[in-house]
């Protein structure tokens, strides 16, 4: 072969092989460039994904759910006694009723003409009430001292003792002095038992000493202060 042709080879064969490096090493760089950006991505996508979840666990921690809430309600939502005892300071006190001298109460008839004598005096003997010497009724205890007495609602207050079927009067009046009674409590309990009494018997209406009707209020007020 001449010298010349065999040199020509050489160096096409170099050439060939020197290509043929060239290419693989590129293509190897290139691979190798492809895998680095693959675990890249990979990287900032496990990244992303730590993160969201991080911000998911983060929302949770503040976020509780309206029935978590409700079921277990914090401790401030129960009332202590401290709590009682303030809302007990701040609840109004209703004064108590200062017993007074008299107590009066009235029986107004329902009819027009008002109340006949001879129904006046059936009623008080059935209450037991006696005719005194100021010419009205009178509850008489057992020591024979005056509990209350009853007198006429026109001036001056009394009942005549003859011709009762041509007295009419419009209402009777009740007083007692408690102050005066060594036990006011039981006094009053049979002054409003019995003028609840007369009330039926002679229909009439109570009255307190307003001239209001007589309310289970008012009655309780005055028996509490006695």
């Amino acid at each position: 072969m001449d010298k010349e042709i065999l040199r020509i080879v050489i160096i096409a064969t170099g050439l060939i092989i020197v290509i043929a490096m060239l290419t693989w090493g590129y293509l190897k760089d290139k691979k190798s460039q492809r895998d680095m950006d693959f675990d890249d991505d990979r990287e900032i996508q496990k990244s992303r994904n730590d993160s969201e979840n991080s911000d998911d666990d983060e929302d949770e921690e503040y976020i509780e759910p309206l029935g978590s809430a409700i079921a277990n309600p914090p401790e401030s939502y129960y009332s202590t006694d401290e709590d009682d005892e303030e809302d007990d300071d701040s609840t109004p006190v209703q004064p108590r009723l200062i017993t007074p001298d008299i107590i009066q109460f009235c029986l107004a008839a329902r009819a027009a003409e008002g109340f006949n004598g001879l129904d006046l005096i059936r009623a008080f003997r059935i209450a037991g009430l006696k005719y005194g010497n100021l010419k009205i009724f009178e509850r008489i205890d057992a020591n024979q001292l005056v509990d209350f007495g009853v007198a006429c609602m026109v001036e001056p207050g009394t009942f005549p003792s003859s011709n009762l079927e041509n007295f009419y009067c419009p209402g009777i009046v009740f007083f007692m002095q408690p102050n005066a009674l060594d036990d006011a409590l039981t006094v009053f309990d049979d002054y409003v038992e019995t003028i609840r009494m007369l009330a039926i018997e002679l229909e009439g209406d109570i009255w307190d000493h307003q001239r209001h009707p007589l309310t289970e209020a008012t009655v309780k007020a005055i028996r509490h202060s006695l």
